[in-house]
C-alpha cells in the first residue's frame, strides 16, 4: 500500500463528510487534502482510542516528531511519508500541524470548559488551524478568506459539538461550557446521564444560534474572486449546516444516538454545491 493509498483508506473508513468535498478536487489538491485529513484522524484516534492517558501523551510525543521527521524529510509514518510528498507542491507548515496536535492534547489534560472563551482556543486548534490549512491546499488570492477559513472551522467543530454531546460526555468529556450549563439550569449529571428537559433544549438552540453565527460570519468573509477554488470548504458546509439543521427538527435528541446523513443525501448535497460554484 502506498502512503497515498493509506491515506485514501483512512478518510472512506471514517465515514466523513469532509471525504465527499475531496472527490471533486484534481488529483494534486486532493492528495493533499487526504494526507492532511489522515494526520488529523492520527493524532485524534490516539487520543479517543487510547485508555490510558500517559501512552497517549508518550503517543502525540511521537507525532510531534514525526512533523519535526517530516520538515528534515525522514517521516516513518504512512501519513508523514504522504506529507512529505504534499510539501513539494504545497508546503504546510509545520507550526500548524503541532498546533493541531496540541489540541488533541487538550482532551488528555482537561474534560471541562469554564467558559467559550477556553473552548475557543479548542475549536481553534482542532478545527480552525485544520480550515487554514485546506484554504491553502485549496488555493486562494485574497487575506481575507484565511477569516473565512477560520470561522468556518469554528462553526464546524461546534457543530461536531452540537452532534457529539452523548458520545462525548460516555467518554466524561463535556464541550459546553460551564457557565451555559449554569446559565440554563442544566446540571452536567443530565448531560453524563442522557436526561433531556426543556432547559436541555433551550441550553441546545442556544449552540445551534452560536453555529449558525458563525457559518453566516465564515460566508461573509469569502472574497468573490475565491469562491471558486474554495468550493469543497463550501461543499463541507452545505452537509454539515444541514446536519445542523436535521439536528434541530430532531429536537436535539443527541444524547442517546448520533444524527447523521445518510451517503447518497451527502452526495447529492456535494454534487449541487460544486455546480452552484
Amino acid at each position: 500500500m502506498t502512503p497515498d493509498q493509506y491515506c485514501q483508506d483512512k478518510c472512506a473508513a471514517s465515514g466523513s463528510s469532509f471525504y465527499y468535498s475531496f472527490l471533486f478536487l484534481p488529483l494534486e489538491r486532493r492528495r493533499a487534502i487526504m494526507a492532511l485529513y489522515a494526520f488529523c484522524r492520527e493524532v485524534d484516534d490516539v487520543v479517543d482510542e487510547c485508555n490510558d492517558p500517559a501512552l497517549a501523551s508518550t503517543k502525540l510525543v511521537w507525532w510531534r516528531q514525526e512533523v519535526a521527521r517530516i520538515t528534515d524529510g525522514q517521516p516513518q509514518h504512512p501519513v508523514g511519508l504522504a506529507l512529505q510528498a504534499v510539501n513539494r507542491s504545497i508546503p504546510l507548515p509545520g507550526e500548524q500541524l503541532l498546533e493541531i496536535i496540541d489540541g488533541m492534547e487538550m482532551d488528555l489534560l482537561q474534560s471541562r470548559y469554564l467558559d467559550f472563551k477556553g473552548l475557543s482556543l479548542y475549536c481553534y486548534r482542532v478545527a480552525s488551524v485544520v480550515g487554514l490549512l485546506a484554504a491553502q491546499i485549496f488555493g486562494y488570492s485574497e487575506r481575507q478568506t484565511q477569516k473565512y477559513a477560520h470561522d468556518l472551522g469554528m462553526a464546524f467543530q461546534l457543530t461536531n459539538i452540537i452532534r457529539d454531546i452523548g458520545e462525548d460526555a460516555r467518554r466524561g468529556r463535556i464541550y459546553i461550557p460551564m457557565d451555559e450549563l449554569k446559565q440554563f439550569n442544566v446540571p452536567a449529571a443530565d448531560i453524563l446521564n442522557g436526561r433531556y428537559s426543556d432547559n436541555f433544549s433551550a441550553l441546545m438552540q442556544f449552540q445551534y444560534e452560536r453555529a449558525e453565527h458563525y457559518y453566516e460570519q465564515a460566508f461573509s468573509h469569502l472574497p468573490k474572486v475565491d469562491r471558486k477554488s474554495q468550493r469543497p470548504g463550501l461543499i463541507m458546509a452545505a452537509i454539515y449546516r444541514t446536519l445542523l439543521d436535521e439536528i434541530r427538527r430532531e429536537k436535539f435528541q443527541v444524547l442517546h444516538q448520533r444524527i447523521s446523513l445518510p451517503p447518497t443525501r451527502k452526495l447529492w448535497l456535494a454534487a449541487k454545491t460544486w455546480i452552484k460554484g
